[in-house]
């Protein structure tokens, strides 16, 4: 006999199964858009959702963390338990952090659990992002003004195996939306 647990139980009422929507690439990259657009499809279609995103985490309950390798650690180990307390709770998780190394998202997953975690890579070039950025966050990169930024100064470790890859450097944003929710959905639908 099997007896429902809690999470079963909230997932049941909410009509759908809770996974951490991890999305990763260079700044600049479309995490940020992608996850807003994805939040907002989603939310219309009756799922309760929850966005972390890396800036709006920084700026609050990670706001002393800097960008060495043991604060980005951090700061993605705290996310990681937070997605899991969410998951724990039936709500759907999408998450948008550089996580720049292999290590730092196999940690994500290990706390989140393998099979809550859904790696996104967005593809997008070094150069294409660089003209995306509105805050001028690579040009103070190269200047020196900011050290350990990823993709100048520290490095970002291409996904081995993501569950999904998106190219946003050529495709639009319209057409990775449609992808996600084509592909998301039959995951997260009770």
């Amino acid at each position: 006999m099997h007896i429902e647990t809690t999470r079963e139980r909230k997932e049941k009422r909410l009509r759908q199964r809770a996974k951490a929507i991890w999305f990763t690439g260079l700044s600049g990259s479309g995490k940020t858009t992608l996850g807003t657009r994805l939040e907002q499809s989603l939310s219309n279609q009756g799922f309760l959702i929850q966005l972390l995103d890396g800036d709006v985490i920084r700026a609050g309950i990670n706001n002393n963390l800097g960008f060495s390798v043991v604060d980005r650690t951090e700061n993605i180990r705290r996310v990681a338990e937070v997605n899991r307390l969410f998951i724990d709770c039936g709500i759907i998780t999408i998450n948008c952090f550089i996580s720049p190394t292999v290590e730092i998202r196999e940690l994500a997953k290990r706390i989140i659990g393998e099979t809550d975690f859904l790696e996104i890579y967005l593809d997008s070039s070094l150069e294409v992002c660089e003209q995306r950025d509105v805050k001028g966050l690579y040009s103070k990169a190269r200047k020196g003004l900011i050290p350990e930024f990823t993709g100048i100064t520290s490095p970002y470790e291409i996904p081995l195996n993501p569950f999904l890859r998106l190219d946003t450097a050529t495709d639009t944003k319209d057409y990775n939306s449609e992808i996600l929710i084509n592909t998301l959905i039959s995951k997260i639908k009770y």
